[in-house]
């Protein structure tokens, strides 16, 4: 019997120490249970443990956008305990509600985002007046693969070529590639078309100087609206 009380202690103990941790706990209770962990090492300890599983299982729900239903599915986990659940079952369900919406959300975002594709319409400048342009850029595992294919760009070779960048807003150009003719051509962005919303592609020359060289003969923005 003393046994069984004992237990029954201990699980009340543990269940209103998983609620002070994650704010739960009855105004009228919380006084006393923080007095009580102020003088005891060890409650001090296993509120520490429960603090760190809430704060694993709120990041790994509110760091990312899940699914509705999985975020109605985390709310219930967190009532259940509310209501009682023994300490260490606590814990083990916060580090594997963490774990699942870690691992779900991970498949929701590599699902949403892998073959998102934006466009791009190229102008000319009046270094090329009749050129024009369009551009697909879209993602993948190793970034933004662009698909350019322009018309009434001249031939360039002998050390001359056309080079692609993307710009920022604040001017930050990032090459995307080189190319002789304008028909058919692939390049590769590692950064965002969200970021850098501007394709251009200029004229150079392979004289050592990687920087552009400010010929530009297309110019376009990217299309990020779905």
């Amino acid at each position: 019997m003393r046994r069984s009380r004992a237990k029954e202690t201990g699980d009340q103990e543990a269940a209103e120490l998983a609620a002070l941790a994650d704010g739960s706990l009855a105004p009228k209770r919380r006084a006393s249970l923080e007095a009580r962990v102020a003088a005891s090492a060890e409650l001090t300890e296993r509120l520490a443990e429960q603090e760190r599983a809430v704060a694993l299982a709120h990041n790994a729900v509110e760091g990312v956008e899940a699914p509705a239903a999985l975020r109605t599915r985390i709310e219930a986990r967190r009532r259940a305990r509310q209501r009682g659940a023994p300490g260490r079952l606590v814990l083990a369900s916060a580090a594997a509600a963490a774990v699942a919406v870690a691992a779900i959300v991970g498949v929701v975002l590599t699902s949403t985002n892998f073959g998102l594709r934006f466009q791009a319409a190229l102008a000319p400048t009046d270094l090329v007046p009749g050129a024009r342009g369009a551009a697909t850029l879209t993602r993948s595992a190793s970034g933004w693969r662009i698909e350019l294919d322009a018309s009434g760009l001249p031939r360039l070779d002998r050390g001359r070529f056309y080079e692609a960048w993307l710009r920022n807003a604040a001017g930050v150009l990032v090459p995307v590639g080189t190319f002789n003719e304008g028909h058919h051509v692939t390049l590769w962005a590692g950064v965002s078309p969200t970021a850098y919303t501007t394709l251009t592609i200029t004229r150079e020359q392979a004289d050592g100087d990687q920087r552009s060289s400010g010929e530009k003969v297309l110019v376009g923005s990217v299309s990020t609206r779905g």
